[in-house]
C-alpha cells in the first residue's frame, strides 16, 4: 500500500514539472548564434573606382577576337599591296612584251595574204578546180590576188538538161572584197600596236583595255570578213558589176557568186523560176580549199586568243578602282 502511495505521489511531480517546462518554453532560432561585428561602409570614390576597373579590362574572348581582326587587315593589306605591284609590273613590262608578241603574229599573217601587206608584195597565183559531179557544176580557174582573173564554167541546173558556158577573162576580172576588207581590218590592228611608243609607261588599266579593245575589234573583223560572207538578194546578184565580168553573158534569170567561206572559195549558180506566180530559186554550189586561207585564219585565231588573255589579266586589277601608277610620261598615245 506504502509503494502504491509512493509511484503515484513520484508519478504526479514529474507530470507537474513537465507541464510546467512546456507552459514557460519558447523557440528562439538566435539563441545560440553569436553576436557578428558591423563593419564600416566603404567610401564612395573606392566602390566607383572598382566598377570602372571591371569595365575596363577585356576578357580572354575580347583579345583573341580582337587579334584576329587586326591579323585579317594586316593580310588584306598585304595582298593589296602585293597587287599593285603586281599591277606596276604588268603595267610596264608585260603588257608591251604582249604586243610585241601580238605584232609578230599578225606581220606574220599579212606575209600570207595574196595581196600588198605590210612589206609584203601578195599578188600570188594560185590555179584551182570547183567541181560537183556529175558535171552539174564546174570552175577551172586562176586566183591572182585577190581576183579571179580567168576562168572557165560550165553548169547545168534542173530546168534545162543542157550545160551552160560562161568565162572570166583578164579583160574583166573578177574581184574579192573580202580578201581586201579582212588584208583592211588586219592593217589596222597592226596600226593599233604601232601607236604605243615602246618607252611608253602605261597609268591605268582603261588604258590598256582601250588598246587592247581596238586591236581585238579589229581582227575580230578581219576574221568574220573571210569566215562569214555577207549574203546578197538574187535581184541585186544578177545585176551586180561582177555578172559583167562573164562572157558571153548569162539570161537574166541566173546569176553567177564567187564567195570565201572559212579556209574554201565557193562558186554558186542560181537560176530564178516562176512556179504559179511564186518566184523561187534553183542553185548549185562547187568549192575548193586555199592553203593560204587556213594559215591567215590559223594566225588571225591565235592573235585574238593573245588579246583576249592580256583582256583577262587586265579585267582583274580593274576590279581595283584605286590602282594606279604614279608619276609617269606623259601619253603617247594617238586615240
Amino acid at each position: 500500500m506504502f509503494n502504491c502511495v509512493c509511484k503515484c505521489s513520484i508519478f504526479t511531480h514529474i507530470k507537474d514539472l513537465f507541464s510546467s517546462c512546456l507552459s514557460n518554453w519558447s523557440f528562439s532560432p538566435y539563441t545560440n548564434r553569436k553576436h557578428h561585428r558591423h563593419l564600416a561602409p566603404l567610401p564612395e570614390a573606392i566602390v566607383i573606382s572598382a566598377v570602372q576597373q571591371q569595365h575596363c579590362i577585356p576578357n580572354d574572348d575580347d583579345g583573341d577576337i580582337s587579334f584576329k581582326r587586326n591579323t585579317k587587315m594586316e593580310a588584306e593589306k598585304i595582298e593589296e599591296l602585293n597587287l599593285q605591284m603586281e599591277f606596276e609590273w604588268v603595267l610596264r613590262e608585260e603588257v608591251h612584251q604582249l604586243l610585241k608578241k601580238l605584232k609578230f603574229i599578225l606581220i606574220s599573217c599579212a606575209h600570207r595574204f595574196p595581196v600588198p601587206l605590210y612589206e609584203n608584195e601578195g599578188k600570188k597565183t594560185e590555179k584551182l578546180i570547183l567541181s560537183v559531179q556529175p558535171d552539174q557544176l564546174k570552175a577551172i580557174l586562176t586566183l591572182t590576188g585577190d581576183t579571179i582573173t580567168q576562168a572557165d564554167i560550165s553548169f547545168k541546173l534542173s530546168k534545162s538538161n543542157q550545160i551552160q558556158r560562161t568565162s572570166i577573162t583578164q579583160d574583166s576580172p573578177w574581184k574579192l572584197q573580202q580578201v581586201q576588207d579582212a588584208a583592211n581590218h588586219l592593217q589596222q590592228a597592226i596600226n593599233h600596236i604601232d601607236d604605243v611608243d615602246d618607252s611608253y609607261h602605261f597609268k591605268t588599266s582603261d588604258e590598256v583595255m582601250h588598246v587592247v579593245g581596238n586591236i581585238l575589234e579589229a581582227l575580230q573583223r578581219g576574221r568574220l570578213s573571210l569566215v562569214i560572207p555577207k549574203k546578197k538578194p538574187i535581184d541585186e546578184l544578177i545585176k551586180g558589176r561582177n555578172m559583167k565580168s562573164l562572157a558571153p553573158n548569162l539570161s537574166e534569170d541566173i546569176a553567177v557568186s564567187f564567195y570565201l567561206q572559212s579556209h574554201k572559195l565557193i562558186i554558186a549558180v542560181y537560176q530564178l523560176t516562176n512556179v504559179h506566180g511564186t518566184m523561187r530559186f534553183d542553185s548549185c554550189q562547187a568549192e575548193a580549199s586555199i592553203n593560204w586561207l587556213n594559215e591567215v585564219l590559223f594566225l588571225l585565231s591565235a592573235g585574238l586568243q593573245l588579246c583576249q588573255q592580256l583582256k583577262d589579266k587586265i579585267s582583274v586589277f580593274s576590279l581595283y578602282k584605286d590602282f594606279k601608277v604614279g608619276s609617269r610620261a606623259s601619253s603617247a598615245l594617238s586615240y
